[in-house]
Protein backbone atom coordinates (compact mmCIF):
# COMPACT_ATOMS: atom_id res chain seq x y z
CA UNK A 1 0.00 0.00 0.00
CA UNK A 2 1.29 3.77 -1.14
CA UNK A 3 1.89 6.23 1.71
CA UNK A 4 -1.09 8.00 0.04
CA UNK A 5 -2.96 5.16 0.25
CA UNK A 6 -2.14 4.63 3.49
CA UNK A 7 -2.70 8.21 4.66
CA UNK A 8 -6.46 8.38 2.91
CA UNK A 9 -7.90 5.22 4.53
CA UNK A 10 -6.75 6.64 7.80
CA UNK A 11 -8.36 9.75 7.43
CA UNK A 12 -11.36 7.65 5.67
CA UNK A 13 -11.63 6.10 8.53
CA UNK A 14 -12.35 9.25 10.35
CA UNK A 15 -15.18 9.88 8.36
CA UNK A 16 -17.88 8.87 10.62
CA UNK A 17 -16.59 10.92 13.42
CA UNK A 18 -14.72 8.85 15.81
CA UNK A 19 -14.23 12.37 17.10
CA UNK A 20 -17.16 13.98 15.47
CA UNK A 21 -16.04 17.83 15.48
CA UNK A 22 -19.72 19.19 13.47
CA UNK A 23 -21.40 22.21 15.15
CA UNK A 24 -25.14 20.25 15.28
CA UNK A 25 -27.50 22.13 12.84
CA UNK A 26 -24.52 24.36 11.23
CA UNK A 27 -24.76 24.40 7.40
CA UNK A 28 -20.94 23.72 7.42
CA UNK A 29 -19.85 20.28 6.84
CA UNK A 30 -18.80 18.60 9.68
CA UNK A 31 -14.69 19.10 10.16
CA UNK A 32 -13.11 15.70 10.88
CA UNK A 33 -10.53 15.36 13.82
CA UNK A 34 -8.16 12.14 13.61
CA UNK A 35 -8.18 10.96 17.39
CA UNK A 36 -4.49 10.01 18.45
CA UNK A 37 -3.89 6.13 18.93
CA UNK A 38 -0.43 7.07 20.10
CA UNK A 39 0.99 3.98 18.38
CA UNK A 40 1.75 4.01 14.65
CA UNK A 41 -0.88 2.27 12.87
CA UNK A 42 -3.53 2.53 9.99
CA UNK A 43 -7.33 3.25 10.76
CA UNK A 44 -10.37 2.77 8.59
CA UNK A 45 -13.47 2.61 8.56
CA UNK A 46 -15.69 -0.46 6.98
CA UNK A 47 -19.16 0.85 7.99
CA UNK A 48 -21.01 3.10 10.47
CA UNK A 49 -20.31 1.09 13.24
CA UNK A 50 -17.54 -0.79 11.89
CA UNK A 51 -13.57 0.11 12.60
CA UNK A 52 -10.72 -1.10 11.71
CA UNK A 53 -6.66 -0.85 12.48
CA UNK A 54 -3.99 -2.21 11.44
CA UNK A 55 -0.23 -2.13 11.55
CA UNK A 56 2.80 -4.30 10.10
CA UNK A 57 2.03 -6.95 12.36
CA UNK A 58 -2.02 -7.48 12.56
CA UNK A 59 -5.02 -6.67 11.65
CA UNK A 60 -8.02 -6.06 13.92
CA UNK A 61 -11.77 -4.86 12.92
CA UNK A 62 -14.69 -4.64 14.77
CA UNK A 63 -18.38 -3.77 14.86
CA UNK A 64 -20.03 -1.82 17.51
CA UNK A 65 -23.94 -1.32 16.67
CA UNK A 66 -25.16 -3.54 19.25
CA UNK A 67 -22.75 -1.54 21.67
CA UNK A 68 -23.92 2.07 20.58
CA UNK A 69 -27.35 1.18 21.45
CA UNK A 70 -26.26 -0.07 25.20
CA UNK A 71 -26.39 3.30 26.10
CA UNK A 72 -26.90 3.35 30.17
CA UNK A 73 -26.27 -0.99 30.20
CA UNK A 74 -23.69 -2.55 32.35
CA UNK A 75 -22.13 -4.68 29.75
CA UNK A 76 -20.86 -3.66 25.86
CA UNK A 77 -20.65 -6.35 23.50
CA UNK A 78 -18.12 -5.84 20.66
CA UNK A 79 -18.21 -8.48 17.46
CA UNK A 80 -14.41 -8.25 17.00
CA UNK A 81 -12.19 -9.92 14.51
CA UNK A 82 -8.46 -10.64 14.20
CA UNK A 83 -5.80 -11.93 11.65
CA UNK A 84 -1.70 -11.24 11.27
CA UNK A 85 -0.53 -9.56 8.43
CA UNK A 86 1.22 -11.73 5.16
CA UNK A 87 4.64 -12.88 6.05
CA UNK A 88 4.09 -12.63 10.09
CA UNK A 89 4.65 -16.04 12.49
CA UNK A 90 1.48 -17.72 14.45
CA UNK A 91 1.85 -16.48 17.75
CA UNK A 92 -1.13 -16.90 20.85
CA UNK A 93 -3.53 -14.00 21.94
CA UNK A 94 -4.06 -14.33 25.87
CA UNK A 95 -7.21 -12.99 27.09
CA UNK A 96 -5.25 -10.28 29.17
CA UNK A 97 -3.97 -8.74 25.92
CA UNK A 98 -7.58 -7.37 25.26
CA UNK A 99 -8.60 -4.50 27.04
CA UNK A 100 -11.27 -1.00 26.43
CA UNK A 101 -10.01 2.35 27.30
CA UNK A 102 -13.27 4.57 28.15
CA UNK A 103 -13.95 8.00 27.69
CA UNK A 104 -12.95 9.35 30.91
CA UNK A 105 -9.71 7.44 30.43
CA UNK A 106 -10.79 4.23 33.16
CA UNK A 107 -8.34 1.05 31.70
CA UNK A 108 -10.82 -2.00 31.52
CA UNK A 109 -9.20 -5.83 31.09
CA UNK A 110 -11.32 -8.38 29.75
CA UNK A 111 -13.32 -10.16 32.23
CA UNK A 112 -12.61 -13.56 33.05
CA UNK A 113 -15.08 -16.26 32.44
CA UNK A 114 -16.81 -16.40 35.83
CA UNK A 115 -17.33 -12.82 36.01
CA UNK A 116 -18.99 -12.51 32.38
CA UNK A 117 -21.10 -15.72 33.21
CA UNK A 118 -22.65 -13.89 36.59
CA UNK A 119 -23.20 -10.96 34.55
CA UNK A 120 -26.33 -9.65 33.53
CA UNK A 121 -25.62 -9.94 29.76
CA UNK A 122 -28.84 -11.36 28.10
CA UNK A 123 -30.34 -8.14 27.34
CA UNK A 124 -27.04 -7.43 25.17
CA UNK A 125 -26.85 -10.43 23.59
CA UNK A 126 -30.36 -10.34 22.83
CA UNK A 127 -30.03 -7.23 21.46
CA UNK A 128 -27.35 -7.99 19.08
CA UNK A 129 -29.36 -10.51 17.07
CA UNK A 130 -31.41 -7.53 15.71
CA UNK A 131 -28.25 -4.83 15.71
CA UNK A 132 -24.93 -5.79 14.18
CA UNK A 133 -23.40 -5.50 11.64
CA UNK A 134 -21.12 -7.73 8.92
CA UNK A 135 -17.30 -7.77 9.82
CA UNK A 136 -15.73 -10.06 7.24
CA UNK A 137 -13.71 -7.32 6.09
CA UNK A 138 -10.39 -9.46 6.33
CA UNK A 139 -7.50 -9.31 4.31
CA UNK A 140 -7.53 -11.75 1.32
CA UNK A 141 -5.14 -14.35 2.94
CA UNK A 142 -6.95 -14.66 5.97
CA UNK A 143 -9.63 -17.03 4.71
CA UNK A 144 -9.65 -20.26 7.49
CA UNK A 145 -12.34 -19.38 9.74
CA UNK A 146 -10.91 -19.52 13.51
CA UNK A 147 -12.50 -18.85 16.47
CA UNK A 148 -11.86 -16.01 19.25
CA UNK A 149 -13.24 -18.01 22.46
CA UNK A 150 -12.76 -16.02 25.21
CA UNK A 151 -16.21 -16.33 26.29
CA UNK A 152 -19.13 -19.01 25.93
CA UNK A 153 -22.58 -19.30 27.72
CA UNK A 154 -23.37 -22.47 30.20
CA UNK A 155 -25.48 -23.70 27.28
CA UNK A 156 -23.08 -23.64 24.60
CA UNK A 157 -21.33 -26.37 23.45
CA UNK A 158 -18.08 -24.91 22.56
CA UNK A 159 -16.02 -24.52 25.79
CA UNK A 160 -14.50 -21.03 26.49
CA UNK A 161 -10.67 -20.90 26.42
CA UNK A 162 -8.19 -17.74 27.67
CA UNK A 163 -6.10 -18.15 24.62
CA UNK A 164 -6.35 -18.90 20.67
CA UNK A 165 -3.87 -19.03 17.83
CA UNK A 166 -3.36 -16.14 15.26
CA UNK A 167 -2.02 -16.28 12.10
CA UNK A 168 -1.99 -14.59 8.42
CA UNK A 169 -4.21 -17.04 6.83
CA UNK A 170 -6.66 -16.88 9.72
CA UNK A 171 -10.02 -15.25 9.53
CA UNK A 172 -10.49 -15.06 13.51
CA UNK A 173 -13.51 -13.74 15.31
CA UNK A 174 -15.18 -13.58 18.45
CA UNK A 175 -17.44 -11.81 20.41
CA UNK A 176 -15.28 -9.55 23.65
CA UNK A 177 -17.41 -8.19 26.47
CA UNK A 178 -16.71 -5.69 28.61
CA UNK A 179 -18.26 -5.00 32.49
CA UNK A 180 -18.51 -0.97 32.24
CA UNK A 181 -18.65 0.97 35.44
CA UNK A 182 -21.68 3.30 35.82
CA UNK A 183 -22.56 2.20 32.28
CA UNK A 184 -21.95 3.07 28.92
CA UNK A 185 -21.68 6.60 28.14
CA UNK A 186 -21.17 8.57 24.83
CA UNK A 187 -18.07 9.14 23.73
CA UNK A 188 -14.60 7.50 22.31
CA UNK A 189 -13.37 4.64 23.11
CA UNK A 190 -10.41 2.41 22.54
CA UNK A 191 -10.52 -1.56 21.96
CA UNK A 192 -7.06 -2.29 22.58
CA UNK A 193 -4.66 -5.75 21.50
CA UNK A 194 -1.53 -6.51 22.58
CA UNK A 195 0.31 -8.50 20.08
CA UNK A 196 3.49 -10.20 20.53
CA UNK A 197 5.65 -7.06 19.03
CA UNK A 198 2.84 -4.21 18.79
CA UNK A 199 -0.11 -3.11 20.27
CA UNK A 200 -3.18 -2.14 18.61
CA UNK A 201 -5.69 0.59 18.87
CA UNK A 202 -9.43 0.75 17.60
CA UNK A 203 -10.85 3.79 18.03
CA UNK A 204 -14.78 3.88 17.92
CA UNK A 205 -17.08 6.52 19.48
CA UNK A 206 -20.40 5.92 20.78
CA UNK A 207 -22.89 8.56 19.12
CA UNK A 208 -25.72 10.38 20.35
CA UNK A 209 -28.74 10.43 18.43
CA UNK A 210 -27.92 13.79 16.95
CA UNK A 211 -24.72 12.50 16.13
CA UNK A 212 -25.39 9.45 14.31
CA UNK A 213 -27.50 11.48 12.48
CA UNK A 214 -25.34 13.97 11.30
CA UNK A 215 -22.64 11.45 10.16
CA UNK A 216 -25.13 9.84 8.24
CA UNK A 217 -26.50 12.48 6.14
CA UNK A 218 -22.77 13.65 5.58
CA UNK A 219 -20.86 10.51 4.49
CA UNK A 220 -20.59 10.88 0.96
CA UNK A 221 -19.27 14.92 1.02
CA UNK A 222 -16.80 14.14 3.69
CA UNK A 223 -15.56 11.10 1.93
CA UNK A 224 -15.05 13.26 -1.19
CA UNK A 225 -13.74 15.95 0.88
CA UNK A 226 -11.28 13.76 2.14
CA UNK A 227 -10.20 12.65 -1.06
CA UNK A 228 -9.74 15.71 -2.46
CA UNK A 229 -7.63 16.45 0.73
CA UNK A 230 -5.34 14.25 0.07
CA UNK A 231 -4.46 13.98 -3.53
CA UNK A 232 -1.45 13.32 -4.63
CA UNK A 233 0.61 17.64 -5.76
CA UNK A 234 0.40 17.83 -9.90
CA UNK A 235 3.97 17.58 -9.97
CA UNK A 236 4.29 14.16 -8.19
CA UNK A 237 1.65 12.91 -10.76
CA UNK A 238 3.98 14.63 -13.56
CA UNK A 239 7.08 12.29 -11.99
CA UNK A 240 5.25 9.02 -12.17
CA UNK A 241 4.08 9.77 -15.51
CA UNK A 242 7.96 10.17 -16.27
CA UNK A 243 9.19 7.39 -14.64
CA UNK A 244 6.57 5.61 -16.50
CA UNK A 245 7.96 6.84 -20.17
CA UNK A 246 11.70 5.69 -18.77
Amino acid sequence: MTRRNATLMACAGAIVVWALQATIGAQDKPQIKIPESGVPQIMTIEGLFVRAAYNNEGYVILGYKTANYSVGDEWMLIETGMTLREGVSAEKVKRDAVSLDTPDGTHLPLPGIEEFRKGETQAVQARSKVQRDSINYFPPMASRPCRIGFFSDLEDRAMPWDEFEISYDRACLGRMYFKVPGGIKHGQYWLNVQLEKSLIRVPFRILTEQEEKVASKNYGDIRKQVKAAFAPPKKDKDKDKNKDKR
